[in-house]
Order: C-alpha cells, then sequence, then structure tokens
C-alpha cells in the first residue's frame, strides 16, 4: 500500500530536514570518519600521532552517538512511528547497534589478550555495518521524503554519493599505501646502492697516487 502524500507545514518541514541532518551527520558523515582515522593511523609510526587520530576516533563516535540520539528522540516525537516501512526498521536497528558499538569499543582489552583479536574483528565489523547499513538507510530516507512531499531530493542524492565515494576510494586507498611507500623506499635505497657503486668502481679504475716521491740528494 502506498504511502499517503504528506501535507508539509513550515514546523514539520523544519523538522524533517533536522532528522535528516542529524541522522546524516551520524552514520553517513561522522562515523565513517571514524573508520577512516582508525584506518589512517595503521600507516602512522609516530606515536603521538597514533594517539591524536585515536582520540579523535573516539570523540568522532562519541558525537555520532549523541546526534543519533537526538534524531531517534526527534522522530519518536513527532513523526508517525507505525515501523510499517523499511526506512523506520532499518532506523529503529541502527539505533540500537549505534548504541551497542561504544559500549563494545570501551570493553576493550589490553594487547596481548588472547580475545583481543576478537574483540578488534567484532568492533570492527559492527562498525562498517553501521556506516554501511546507516547510508544506506539515508537514501531511503531521501528517496521516502520524495515520495512523500513530492519535492526533488536529487541534489541531496548526489552530493552524498560524492561524499560516500570520497570516503570509499580514501578506505580503499590505505590498503595500498603501504606499498606504495615501501615501493618508494626500495626504489632510493637501490638508487643510493647503484650511486655507492659506481663511486667504488671509479675508485678501482683509479686508485689514489698515495706513494711518497724519494727525492735522491746529489
Amino acid at each position: 500500500m502506498p504511502a499517503q502524500p504528506l501535507e508539509l507545514t513550515p514546523k514539520l518541514s523544519f523538522q524533517l530536514k533536522l532528522h535528516a541532518f542529524l541522522l546524516w551527520s551520524s552514520v553517513g558523515f561522522l562515523m565513517p570518519m571514524g573508520v577512516l582515522l582508525i584506518r589512517i593511523s595503521n600507516n602512522v609510526k609516530s606515536t603521538k600521532s597514533i594517539n591524536v587520530l585515536f582520540y579523535c576516533h573516539v570523540a568522532s563516535q562519541i558525537v555520532a552517538v549523541i546526534l543519533a540520539t537526538a534524531g531517534a528522540v526527534l522522530s519518536m516525537s513527532n513523526f508517525e512511528n507505525a515501523f510499517n516501512n523499511t526506512h523506520q526498521r532499518i532506523g529503529l536497528a541502527l539505533y540500537g547497534s549505534i548504541w551497542l558499538q561504544p559500549l563494545i569499543g570501551f570493553l576493550r582489552p589490553d594487547r596481548g589478550v588472547k580475545v583481543r583479536s576478537v574483540w578488534y574483528l567484532t568492533h570492527w565489523l559492527v562498525g562498517v555495518a553501521i556506516c554501511v547499513v546507516g547510508v544506506a538507510d539515508v537514501y531511503i530516507g531521501i528517496h521516502a521524503y520524495h515520495e512523500r512531499t513530492g519535492r526533488s531530493a536529487r541534489l541531496w542524492t548526489m552530493l552524498l554519493t560524492v561524499e560516500v565515494s570520497v570516503m570509499a576510494f580514501v578506505y580503499l586507498f590505505q590498503d595500498r599505501w603501504n606499498h606504495v611507500v615501501q615501493q618508494q623506499q626500495q626504489q632510493q635505497q637501490e638508487e643510493e646502492g647503484a650511486g655507492l657503486g659506481d663511486e667504488q668502481s671509479e675508485e678501482h679504475a683509479y686508485p689514489a697516487n698515495d706513494h711518497k716521491e724519494v727525492t735522491v740528494a746529489p
């Protein structure tokens, strides 16, 4: 059964836009950004830089949870909550997962503990799943807004697509960054080694005349 057209009042229009902004900024931007920050930290050697990236990751996820909670409160207090459509059902599952993820993060075991790898895999899988499903729900929400109001949402769809594409490229590029750096270092070492070999060859070809001259007195 198709959804009934929505009569937009100025207040409802503002609430819908605010809800969309809160959901996008949480699961569509900050949470993926947190994943990227940890991904980037894997290629950083400086302890100070790693700590900065880690705390930025934590801060971005805390803000994301707060914004998602605000979006949930807004939708449940002002919108229809029959949960008879895909957007609302996915959103409900997301809200639970978003609160589960920081709990998993705070339960992080120390390095060297056997369950550390299990914790890492779980934390990573839940985080990536929230990002993927969250972005999908933003797309679904934009489409639902267009269907219920008849207003064009093409611009917002295009902007979201550009943002997701850039983040996906950066995320995937991190896999190859170490390889690129190692190749450059190896090439530099080979060039330095070749230059040193040429210098040694010249020294053997033209040995330095370090013999003392003998002067014969008359």
